[in-house]
């Protein structure tokens, strides 16, 4: 490549990320799903627009499982692992056991009105039938859900990948002959389980280090953090394990770790996964032709709708009849299961494979994740408040930021005094803080300065501490406690142990 050439296509690659930041703009106020616009500027730059052409199969799915892999890291990293426990038996069997029968009830349907062949039946169901980890967290967080339903959602479609992947990968090769039920249990048995157990010793090892290690920069933390999910992905593929797995469950242990700089790693994070997700969706638009999706309006609809309002309702009800989920919860989640990236780049299997009728697949899978995200993605806030899982309103937690500072054996505290907290009216002298911590500067509106005993905290204040790196976790405590209780905080029995989410 000529230096021209690489000036052209870094003059083109940024403003196609800035048009999907610019996307993201327009689908916020649209209350559209951002990845229908993504997919769109793919369109519009491929051969039916501006003439580029692209049909790398191949290429896509290899970028498309990197993207995916940044994505579940990202995932993983922000959600809290004390949400997650309650609902990870229902979310591990919605992406096992609702997987199954919802891959059963497509295919068969598939079978029957489409009048296609077994393998390319089980293909449809398959493709279609994983959640999308990109689409669902992107959209349910614009929404205030309750924690265990969104914990719920999220964990289903970071967990239910590995099924899909390895069913799609036999059917899709020459043990398709030969397939029997044993082989596939065992191979998912064996990629689930090396995958978990690569993803808790990376993520375990990465903890250990980050914080024992005092880094030059604050800027290294973020990437030291995401390089260890990453590796858990890269580590898992390697032994036989489900990568999927692993790189999710290396951010849900790194994320619920109390490792330095939280925020701005989770800031680094978000940002890389929404640059995957820009990437990953326009490769895929440019990858679909408009001329071919015209004959596969008709197949896209039967599917789709054979999996929206029969398979998805189905596998929800059997998979959460052992706990009792309110038939309300139930339907939200049946609607919430939101397709995206992951169907369409399991739609380039079989096309690499060279399989007949793999080109159809793959439209078919296109269509139906455009128009079914299109129509439940703007429904969801409607659905959310009709059947009842938004959560009240709720004071924000406080967010605390730590860095080591190695060799003084201090540690520095920052964070911001939210709405709603009760430190706002607090005196500094009130703090009472452990281990002659010591809060040294307060930033307001816009101004610095060390504040004497008798100062009162605001709302908005930006707050700088300092003290020994051994009562931190103490520090951190005290500081909950009292945003949650204010002054009269262990009188009320608050100890502030857990942040709440």
């Amino acid at each position: 490549m000529t230096p021209a050439e690489l000036n052209v296509v870094v003059l083109a690659a940024t403003t196609v990320v800035l048009l999907g930041v610019a996307a993201i703009r327009i689908s916020t106020g649209a209350g559209l799903p951002s990845l229908l616009l993504y997919l769109v500027i793919g369109l519009v730059i491929g051969e039916a627009g501006l003439g580029v052409g692209f049909d790398d199969a191949a290429l896509t799915q290899t970028l498309g499982t990197l993207a995916l892999a940044v994505i579940l890291a990202e995932g993983g990293l922000s959600t809290r692992l004390s949400v997650l426990r309650p609902v990870a038996a229902r979310a591990a069997v919605l992406a096992t056991v609702g997987v199954a029968v919802s891959v059963t009830i497509t295919s068969a349907l598939a079978w029957w009105l489409l009048d296609v062949d077994p393998r390319t039946a089980v293909l449809l169901g398959a493709v279609v039938s994983s959640t999308d980890a990109a689409a669902v967290f992107a959209v349910l967080r614009t929404l205030r859900l309750r924690p265990r339903t969104r914990a719920t959602l999220e964990a289903e479609s970071g967990f239910n990948d590995p099924p899909v992947i390895i069913l799609v990968t036999l059917v899709v090769s020459d043990l398709w002959h030969e397939l029997d039920v044993w082989t596939a249990v065992l191979g998912f048995a064996q990629q689930m389980v090396v995958g978990a157990v690569a993803g808790v010793a990376v993520a375990v090892a990465g903890r250990w280090m980050l914080r024992r290690v005092a880094l030059p920069s604050a800027g290294l933390y973020p990437l030291a953090t995401l390089a260890f999910a990453l590796m858990a992905f890269g580590a898992a593929g390697t032994v036989g394990g489900s990568p999927f797995v692993a790189v999710y469950l290396a951010g849900l242990l790194l994320g619920g770790a109390d490792l330095p700089h939280r925020r701005a790693t989770l800031g680094f994070a978000e940002g890389l996964a929404w640059l995957s997700q820009i990437g990953l969706f326009v490769l895929l638009g440019l990858l679909a032709s408009p001329a071919r999706l015209v004959d596969a309006v008709l197949p896209a609809l039967v599917v789709g709708v054979a999996l929206t309002l029969v398979a998805r309702p189905v596998s929800v009800w059997l998979s959460t009849l052992p706990f009792r989920v309110p038939l309300r919860e139930q339907a939200f989640i049946s609607w919430a299961g939101l397709r995206g990236a992951v169907p369409i780049v399991l739609a380039t299997f079989p096309i690499t494979a060279g399989l007949a009728g793999a080109q159809r697949i793959f439209d078919v899978t296109f269509l139906l994740v455009v128009v079914f995200t299109l129509v439940q993605g703007p429904t969801l806030p409607w659905a959310a408040r009709r059947l009842g899982v938004l959560e009240p309103a709720q004071t924000e937690e406080l967010t605390i930021e730590h860095a080591p500072l190695e060799d003084l054996g201090a540690s520095m505290l920052s964070f911001d005094i939210p709405a709603g907290s009760r430190l706002a009216g607090l005196k500094v002298a009130e703090l009472r803080l452990p281990g002659n911590a010591v809060l040294a500067l307060v930033l307001r509106d816009g101004r610095l300065f060390a504040p004497p005993p008798d100062a009162a905290l605001h709302v908005g204040d930006q707050l700088l501490l300092a003290g020994p790196t051994t009562h931190r976790a103490a520090v951190e405590r005290r500081l909950r406690a009292l945003s949650r209780a204010g002054r009269l905080a262990t009188w009320f029995g608050e100890r502030g142990d857990q942040p709440r989410r």
